[in-house]
């Protein structure tokens, strides 16, 4: 049976682990390795293949690419194993950016935990385009925060508190008014989206004050998959804005 590629989301649960332990390989009798062994089977973008294959990221597959991601560290100084080039990526994701890594890595396993991550739909139902693409963040994390941003009551409430505060209902990054293009139409029509991604608000639960008001365009740029980047603020779409007005 052919091995199954790494996945971004499972790479960056084992570099988490392997920094974790000084950058240094985890053993077979080492109990992290037992537990991530589990913790990966049963993600849900990888229910099929563990159900298909009972060797699948077995706890030797585990230990052998705590190994690959131990020795792609510039400071190893042995013999390097063929981890491949997504390993060298996430590797190197972990040197620049250390807190975020370790940040995305304990959303995913807070997930896990919380069941959210287990009730996901299998990849390909009912995805947007570019929803399947995979960033920095790989493919669990964006796909969470996009159910999320969907619930009906999240986007309800979050429109009653506006109305509330009297404060306008309109894109916040384009300042686009359904209202005021569609009349009765668009009245109250709006989406939202998180200001700050899962994995640093550090929240198991979104608060309204969490989301921010945009329209689908907006929306839309803010979950495209770019420069290695599947997520971003709407600040950030702003400032892409700003530039490319300046050009």
């Amino acid at each position: 049976m052919a091995r199954t590629p790494w996945s971004q989301d499972e790479l960056l649960l084992a570099c988490a682990l392997v920094a974790q332990n000084g950058w240094h390989e985890l053993r077979q009798t080492d109990e992290r390795v037992h537990e991530l062994s589990g913790l990966l089977r049963s993600l849900p973008t990888r229910r099929d293949a563990a159900a298909s294959d009972p060797r699948f990221r077995s706890v030797n597959s585990v230990s052998r690419k705590t190994t690959d991601i131990a020795t792609a560290h510039p400071d190893y100084r042995g013999t390097r194993t063929r981890g491949g080039q997504p390993t060298q990526a996430v590797v190197n994701d972990f040197l620049e950016r250390p807190a975020e890594m370790a940040d995305l890595a304990e959303a995913i396993r807070i997930g896990m935990g919380s069941g959210e991550l287990h009730d996901l739909p299998p990849l390909g139902e009912g995805a947007d385009e570019g929803e399947e693409t995979v960033g920095r963040e790989g493919q669990l994390i964006p796909r969470l925060v996009r159910r999320r941003e969907r619930d009906p009551k999240l986007r309800r409430l979050k429109i009653e508190q506006a109305r509330r505060r009297r404060q306008a209902i309109r894109c916040e990054v384009c300042l686009f008014d359904f209202h005021t293009a569609y009349g009765q139409l668009g009245s109250g029509y709006i989406e939202v989206h998180h200001r700050l991604p899962l994995h640093i608000s550090g929240r198991t639960e979104t608060r309204l004050d969490d989301l921010a008001f945009l329209c689908a365009n907006c929306h839309r740029m803010c979950h495209k998959s770019f420069r290695n980047k599947s997520w971003r603020t709407p600040d950030e779409v702003k400032a892409e804005i700003a530039n490319s007005t300046d050009g």
